[in-house]
């Protein structure tokens, strides 16, 4: 019974053996966690390059991976998503260096913080888990469709049902609950892809070739809930119906590389299968408004 349960909690696999040559693929925050195990996985396929805040761990995983791996070209570049000038000094290097991006795995996360604000002044939750990655997506879609066939993978999370998008208090100065602004960022991310996959269908000269998904990678056993000591407490407890970061990154990875997704997109993923999405995840209105007011909050024009 115990086997039977802990197979259960595993979740899908990704059976892609898909071989990324000559592909380049970006991750955010990847120096733990599921990030890490993704890395891992599409370094044994392709040219990884890890986008972190703390170089110092970044490195550290990516020189494990390289060992691991024998693939040399798992490459570590530092970017805050706290900080949009960082995020935008990141993609000028890489548009620089790189003539081509296939795969974009917006990963990286803050969960349950103490209130505070990133450099730009947005509430931290939604400032990393969603406006960084906003911008670092608009940054980077020329390259991507350049690329094309090309894939934008956004981590969220089933906590995507306990959120709402609250526009008139959006950064939290009213009221704030850091369990909420968790779950309201990860609605943020649906909500993002979702709209990001309408517009890039939209222009249909590349429409099969450039998708957009996001996914709940199951609930695991990361450094994601250090700044609560209850979660980490009871994490610690339950680890046994936790999924290992390994097993939490197989969503990822199928979004990343499954041929079957290969014009599959604007969906939402878990457990390498489709999953329901909470009614205020598919509501296009707001993910229209959440558009336009995250290009007004980052001053971007991005039609």
């Amino acid at each position: 019974a115990a086997l039977y349960c802990r197979r259960y909690v595993a979740g899908g696999q990704c059976k892609s053996t898909a071989k990324l040559d000559g592909k380049v693929v970006v991750i955010t925050g990847a120096n733990t966690g599921i990030g890490k195990e993704t890395a891992r996985d599409l370094a044994r396929r392709g040219k990884v390059i890890v986008a972190c805040r703390d170089i110092t761990k970044a490195e550290a995983a990516a020189s494990e991976i390289r060992a691991e791996t024998g693939n040399q070209q798992v490459v570590v570049k530092k970017m805050d998503l706290a900080d949009t000038k960082s995020i935008r000094e990141f993609a000028e290097k890489f548009l620089a260096e790189e003539k081509e991006l296939h795969i974009l795995i917006n990963n990286a996360g803050v969960m349950l913080c103490p209130y505070s604000k990133t450099a730009d002044g947005f509430e931290m939750h939604l400032g990393v888990n969603h406006l960084g990655h906003f911008l670092l997506t608009f940054l980077l879609l020329e390259r991507l469709k350049q690329s094309a066939p090309a894939r934008i993978v956004n981590v969220s999370s089933l906590a995507h049902h306990g959120g709402r998008i609250r526009f008139h208090d959006l950064h939290g100065e009213k009221c704030y609950n850091r369990g909420l602004a968790y779950c309201h960022s990860k609605l943020a991310n649906v909500l993002f892809t979702r709209e990001l996959a309408r517009r890039l269908q939209g222009k249909s000269h590349w429409r099969a070739e450039f998708t957009a998904n996001a996914l709940h990678p199951g609930s695991v056993h990361s450094e994601l809930v250090r700044h609560s000591f209850v979660m980490t407490w009871l994490w610690k407890i339950f680890s046994f119906f936790l999924k290992t970061p390994w097993e939490g990154a197989q969503t990822s990875i199928y979004c990343a590389v499954a041929e079957e997704l290969d014009s599959v997109t604007g969906q939402y993923f878990s457990d390498c299968q489709p999953a329901y999405v909470s009614p205020w995840g598919r509501d296009d209105e707001t993910a229209k408004k959440l558009w336009s007011v995250s290009c007004e909050l980052l001053g971007i024009q991005w039609d």
